[in-house]
């Protein structure tokens, strides 16, 4: 089975050269589309190489033990894996080279396409003959007859054929063809029938279905539509790069919840000791102590939640990256404490005005409203009558018993050319066709115009959110200063004995939940910054998945 091997390997190899040559030539077209595109997955999914992780983190209490040896997970890194692993991001890989292959076969047909056949039979009858003597050569010869004995005979036959077809722009389509007989008789009279003809056909609308638009347009919309393609998946590439720098820093916010959480414990802890020390020297009452137990249960509790959300968020993100769920990783730290704000300066009119000028969905709506213009001449061309020139010419061979192969004798030729008319007395479905194209094209108009009001809401929108998320961050880092400045007035008032219980949960957990807030806050404005560019349509993406900062409306 080697040859086998060696023969679907060949294919392989070929279709994926062909694809090469269109990804070569389409590419440089279209934005983050540079360098060649590989659908193979590459390389094995390895961790090694990558930091691990040597001392545990009390906050995550009893799950700590389990990340023992885990390998640390940059965010550079994270694109990477998802780039190269990651299935979704796999499975649009693979979308756009069939979407490829099918351009080539679009491009094929306009190749000459050969074909061969062949056929061989071996025939065995039997008939009812009567042996005679021929009178001329007094030989004996059987000859059919009713009531005579059965004779069996046997022959081989075959027959084989060599064609080229090839349709040209004009639309007109040859056809050439060599075909050999070949008749053996076994039995009886031992002879070899031997015949051969070469052919070749015309055809050229000369009207209807005329022409190089006509003809070309299913190779047309195939290389836009491969075009299309392209654009979408440079679209995906950066939505893919916005959705893992998202889904890592929600990890690292959860895990950041699990620290103030933490936190929050072991100062409800301390107080609780402290409470019950004044208690026993009956300088506290019973119900402030309770009340101080009350809320350590309840920040226990929200600690032990914050856990779960904190690995199953981190599991999530695994599947996300194409690792197992088994994998043993953490993030990097070091990604959440480098953020910082990076807010553009930008109006939400300039935003909007680039992005009409960039986004490359809008170019596909824009291209696609073109081609609903296009068949609009396309079915008009369908309601004429169909006249197509037809001409045929061939040469064959003599018949008769040869002891081989006869080649066609020029001398034994034919030819013939005429007109093929179809008159346009039932146009009912051409005349829909034409009706729905004028139908079409008016509706690409106003998608065209939807999709416009659409990325400007859009750009609108992720302006207000990262407008917002600044804001948010700026009022969260004010909120935390305070609650750290209200708790330690309350630890201090608690340690004379002035504090009350409920003051010092209250500012405790406004604490947990100021802190929460700010990382938050942070990380919904590198998003929403993120996003930004990437609904402008000028977010560059690298191979590796690695995003290029903005600055001023340009890659820095």
């Amino acid at each position: 089975m080697s040859w086998l091997a060696c023969s679907t390997a060949h294919y392989k190899q070929s279709a994926d050269t062909e694809a090469a040559a269109v990804f070569a030539q389409k590419s440089p077209k279209v934005p983050n589309m540079s360098g060649p595109f590989n659908v193979e997955q590459t390389n094995q999914l390895s961790l090694d190489g990558l930091p691990v992780l040597e001392k545990l983190e009390e906050t995550l209490g009893p799950d700590a033990a389990a990340e023992q040896g885990a390998h640390i997970i940059s965010l550079e890194v994270a694109l990477d894996l998802a780039v190269k692993h990651g299935r979704t991001y796999q499975t649009a890989k693979e979308q756009l080279y069939l979407q490829a292959l099918a351009l080539t076969l679009s491009r094929h047909r306009f190749e000459p396409i050969f074909s061969g056949r062949t056929r061989t039979d071996y025939q065995v009858t039997t008939e009812a003959v009567a042996v005679t003597v021929d009178a001329l050569t007094g030989l004996p010869r059987a000859t059919p007859t009713g009531g005579a004995a059965l004779i069996e005979e046997q022959r081989v036959s075959s027959q084989g054929t060599l064609g080229a077809d090839m349709l040209l722009r004009s639309g007109a389509r040859i056809s050439t063809a060599f075909t050999t007989d070949f008749l053996r008789y076994l039995t009886g009279d031992p002879r070899t029938l031997t015949s051969s003809q070469l052919g070749a056909t015309l055809v050229q609308p000369l009207w209807r279905g005329a022409g190089a638009k006509a003809t070309m347009e299913n190779l047309t919309q195939a290389e836009r539509s491969f075009l299309y393609q392209l654009r979408d998946f440079s679209r995906f590439k950066r939505d893919f790069t916005v959705q893992i720098a998202t889904a890592y820093y929600g990890v690292l916010q959860n895990r950041d919840a699990v620290r103030n959480s933490w936190r929050g414990l072991e100062n409800f802890r301390r107080n609780v000791e402290r409470e019950r020390a004044l208690a026993d020297e009956g300088r506290k009452t019973q119900e402030s102590l309770s009340l101080l137990r009350q809320s350590l249960l309840n920040t226990e509790t929200t600690w032990i939640n914050a856990v779960r959300t904190y690995k199953q968020s981190l599991d999530q993100f695994k599947l996300l990256l194409g690792l197992s769920t088994d994998a043993t990783v953490v993030l990097s730290d070091a990604e959440l404490v480098q953020l910082r704000i990076l807010h553009p300066d930008l109006s939400a009119e300039d935003a909007q005005k680039v992005a009409l000028a960039t986004r490359l969905d809008l170019d596909n709506f824009r291209d696609q409203r073109e081609d609903a213009q296009r068949r609009i001449g396309l079915a008009s061309n369908g309601l004429k009558p169909q006249v197509d020139l037809v001409a045929s010419a061939g040469i064959t061979s003599g018949s008769g018993t040869s002891t081989g192969f006869q080649p066609p004798d020029p001398n034994r030729y034919r030819w013939s050319a005429g007109l093929n008319v179809d008159l346009p007395f039932d146009r009912k479905e051409q005349r829909n066709i034409y009706r729905g194209a004028l139908i079409a094209n008016e509706a690409a108009i106003r998608q065209l115009s939807q999709k416009e009001d659409e990325v400007k809401l859009q750009v609108r929108n992720t302006w207000r959110n990262l407008d917002q998320a600044r804001r948010n961050y700026e009022s969260a880092k004010l909120g935390v200063a305070l609650s750290e400045r209200r708790v330690e007035e309350q630890e201090l008032r608690a340690q004379v004995g002035r504090g009350t219980a409920r003051d010092q949960v209250d500012a405790q957990n406004d604490l947990i939940t100021q802190r929460n807030l700010l990382t938050q806050a942070l990380v919904a404005h590198t998003i929403a910054r993120l996003q930004f560019w990437n609904d402008m349509g000028i977010l560059s993406i690298k191979d590796n998945g690695q995003w290029e900062e903005i600055k001023d409306g340009k890659p820095k």
